[in-house]
């Protein structure tokens, strides 16, 4: 009997200790599940923030590029705008300048005129020959801002002297000597006239006419008091004195 009690007993212990091994086991099992299943996550999320953070950067980098593209775009109108400008300005200074080259080519042929009228109106006679007389006398003398001779003139001093000769007395200056006698067409010229450069009443220099297309003047202090022919510079216009 105690045998069999005995066997019982290890019998029972045996199942037992078996179904608490198979019992103990469980948890374990289920205690290695999880950490896998959390490396699983964790590699997902970490793979969607790298995903996440490359698709800011390629954002970013493509933000960049039309940002670029759009200050290219900018610039490049700008550009376009500047250079139309800068044509437009040269056009523009290109159609003065042959302007001014057709004014100047109608004043040489209206001087060339001048310098070819009849030889009465170039031959200086009374009044006007005692002037032309002075200032060609006068000729090789230096020029002086402010002198009114006898060694040395300025432009106004020097038409005021030559005029003192004849009995008349001229303003001192250039712009009041523009307007002191009758306004006369370049073209119709006598020994004797007055030229001037500049507008009438506000003339910056002056000289005499002195026939045959020649004019004597007080030109600068380079230069001093010369005869040129009246293209070497063409007058504005003049006044008649005499």
């Amino acid at each position: 009997m105690r045998a069999g009690v005995a066997g019982g007993v290890l019998g029972t212990l045996a199942v037992a200790g078996a179904s608490a091994s198979a019992n103990a086991a469980e948890p374990v099992t289920q205690t290695l599940e999880l950490p896998t299943l959390t490396a699983d996550v964790a590699s997902q999320v970490a793979q969607s923030a790298d995903a996440t953070q490359q698709a800011a950067a390629n954002y970013q980098l493509q933000a960049e590029r039309d940002a670029a593209a759009a200050k290219a775009a900018k610039q490049a109108k700008a550009d376009l705008a500047d250079a139309k400008a800068e044509k437009k300005k040269a056009d523009e200074a290109a159609r003065k300048a042959a302007a001014e080259r057709a004014s100047r080519s109608a004043e040489r042929t209206v001087l060339t005129s001048t310098a070819s009228t009849s030889t009465s109106s170039s031959t200086a006679t009374g009044s006007a020959a005692a002037i032309v007389s002075f200032v060609k006398a006068q000729i090789g003398k230096s020029y002086v801002l402010g002198a009114s001779g006898p060694s040395a003139y300025d432009c106004s001093g020097l038409v005021q002297a030559a005029f003192k000769q004849v009995g008349i007395s001229l303003p001192r200056v250039s712009q009041d000597q523009s307007t002191a006698g009758t306004q006369v067409s370049l073209s119709n010229l006598q020994p004797g006239d007055i030229l001037y450069w500049g507008s009438a009443g506000s003339a910056y220099h002056v000289a005499v006419y002195v026939g045959d297309g020649m004019f004597v003047g007080a030109q600068n202090p380079s230069t001093g008091i010369v005869e040129k022919p009246l293209s070497y510079d063409p007058p504005t216009g003049a006044v008649r004195v005499l």
